[in-house]
């Protein structure tokens, strides 16, 4: 199944997905050296975003916020891609700096068709997100 979205940073990757409802405030939210949420008030606490497709609504915060995702991109800790509600200039900026495809306003709300664990593909070059029949949620 191939949901159409807005294009933010293009490329292509696969990796599992990593749900929240929570926004993100990548300064002070996520460790660039490990990759982990070290926040203990956000709902991925203590968890990777490395390697995953990380679905979040939004980004909030700092601008440096933006050197955070590049820090994380040059540390290889970084997500394979990203996945907004409605992306903000902060997330846009750091996926584009380091080349981490990002999409917002998916065609369906990801929250009812995504999960923790299926395996997905960010195709942001050409604008959707692939999702195999057997890993939706029935």
């Amino acid at each position: 199944m191939k949901i159409k979205c807005r294009t933010i940073s293009r490329g292509c990757a696969e990796g599992k997905v990593m749900i929240t409802r929570d926004p993100i405030s990548f300064l002070g939210t996520i460790d660039p050296n490990t990759g982990k949420v070290v926040d203990a008030d956000h709902e991925l606490f203590g968890q990777s975003v490395k390697d995953k497709v990380l679905v979040f609504p939004y980004g909030k915060g700092s601008t440096v916020g933006s050197y955070v995702i590049y820090q994380l991109s040059k540390n290889g800790t970084a997500p394979a891609a990203m996945i907004n509600l409605e992306s903000e200039p902060i997330v846009a900026v750091g996926a584009i700096i380091s080349a981490i495809p990002l999409v917002d306003r998916l065609e369906y709300d990801p929250y009812s068709f995504l999960s923790n664990g299926i395996l997905i593909k960010v195709n942001s070059s050409e604008g959707y997100v692939e999702v195999s029949e057997d890993q939706c949620p029935r």
